[in-house]
């Protein structure tokens, strides 16, 4: 596996001279990332961006520790048994056409397993967008930067069995200036599936979290859980094709079986796997997981500065069963020193719609210090006025307590620097109560 995260040579087959061609995009990708042994095959040049081509691999006398195969479905084989004959050790092939496409296609996957079957190359793909490792530099995606941005690095890792899933996920990542570990597109998971990258992922030293995207298992899936619940990293899992409708698009899109989605939700409960419903909560547990201490308990404090939304962030804590214990008298009386005698002092906390940066900082201070918060939902609508900018510091100051702060604020170009600056300092933010709720819900799941 390392070979394809940390080749010394890389082999593109397919690359092109021509720029809007898949292959010169990834070729371009390592000679940009610095790659020095970095060799380019096609037939019919003799030279990409300035670097030699080969017609073959078996031309190259260097060794080839990962080859990139992006070439049509139907010669796929041919170079694939060059790799083979090369002893290359990891090969990813972009090429579709396969099993998504029917029973030729599928044939076609059957002559691939074969021809690696009786030696030690191993494959990613086909039908895939492949990897992208933040560290090493590895970049197999044939998505330009200008319209997939590379994050940086960071501790979330993501397997995807859709392209078009994960490379979205990798742009929103980089546009919220999240950074990641690893991200690895698998698309029709031949020989290297699921179980294999998850049991990797769980051995890395700089994955945190692991994402997965899956539309069905590629191996058994006794064997898949057997592997996942040595792993001690939060897995979350959005697994999709559990309408009948969806179920059908599965095949058609990565050949894979969806399988029946109740007894996936049951055995991913069993096995400790936190399961997203919705895409948006794949990125929002991701968050809270790569930034957040361990919470110790399900006691939650909500503080807020609008009623209304306290009330929905109840409403949603209450449903998922977290605790909203009443601050003790002593507590009471301690923010009753400082705070006006119309601000609400149950649990939500409500400092009113004349809140002020002060009053966030001793109320998160004082209940976060004490030992009745397991951690903190933070409800802070920059629209009041009276919250100054500080509030933000003081809100990252209160990280010394090593327990969970998640917040939640929306709005327009002011709200969002805040947010920006929350986000820069691991305190993840989110625009609705119940998105935040969700979140620290998740993490009190995994570690209970």
């Amino acid at each position: 596996m390392q070979h394809f995260f940390n080749p010394k040579s890389i082999a593109v087959i397919g690359a092109s001279r021509d720029e809007g061609k898949l292959g010169h995009i990834i070729f371009k990708n390592f000679f940009e990332n610095g790659f020095k042994r970095l060799y380019p095959i096609n037939p019919n040049a003799d030279e990409i961006l300035g670097i030699k081509c080969y017609k073959s691999v078996l031309e190259v006398k260097d060794n080839i520790d990962l080859a990139v195969i992006a070439v049509p479905a139907k010669i796929v084989s041919q170079v694939l048994t060059e790799c083979v004959k090369k002893k290359v050790n990891s090969v990813v092939i972009i090429s579709s056409g396969f099993s998504e496409i029917g029973e030729e296609g599928k044939r076609m996957e059957e002559e691939l397993k074969g021809i690696i079957s009786k030696n030690k190359t191993r494959i990613i793909g086909p039908n895939c967008i492949g990897i992208y490792d933040a560290y090493s530099k590895v970049d197999t995606l044939f998505l330009s930067k200008e319209r997939c941005g590379r994050p940086k690095k960071g501790n979330i890792s993501f397997i995807s069995q859709s392209g078009a899933v994960g490379s979205t996920v990798l742009d929103v990542f980089y546009n919220m200036d999240i950074g990641i570990s690893k991200f690895v597109s698998y698309g029709n998971g031949i020989d290297i599936t699921e179980t294999e990258l998850l049991e990797f992922l769980g051995k890395d030293k700089s994955t945190k979290v692991i994402l997965a995207y899956l539309e069905g298992l590629k191996k058994d899936g006794r064997i898949f859980l057997e592997k996942v619940k040595k792993i001690k990293k939060p897995i979350i899992v959005l697994k999709s094709g559990k309408s009948d409708k969806g179920s059908k698009a599965v095949s058609s899109h990565t050949g894979s079986l969806a399988g029946e989605s109740k007894i996936y939700s049951s055995a991913f409960k069993q096995f400790g796997i936190i399961e997203a419903n919705r895409w948006e909560e794949l990125l929002d547990y991701s968050i809270a997981f790569s930034t957040q201490p361990v919470p110790r308990g399900n006691r939650i404090v909500i503080i807020t500065d609008g009623g209304g939304f306290g009330i929905l962030a109840t409403d949603e804590a209450e449903r998922l069963g977290l605790l909203l214990p009443e601050p003790s008298e002593k507590l009471k009386r301690s923010l009753a020193k400082t705070m006006p005698t119309y601000a609400s002092l149950h649990n939500p906390i409500d400092l009113t719609g004349d809140a002020t940066a002060e009053r966030y900082k001793i109320a998160l201070k004082e209940c976060l210090s004490s030992k009745e918060y397991d951690g903190a939902i933070v409800i802070c609508l920059f629209q009041v006025p009276t919250v100054e900018e500080k509030v933000v510091d003081y809100i990252i100051e209160c990280k010394k307590f090593r327990k969970p702060i998640i917040v939640c604020s929306v709005g327009s170009d002011f709200t969002e620097r805040q947010n920006k600056k929350l986000m820069a300092n691991n305190i993840p933010v989110y625009p609705t109560p119940e998105r935040a709720v969700r979140a620290f819900h998740a993490l009190v799941r995994f570690y209970k």
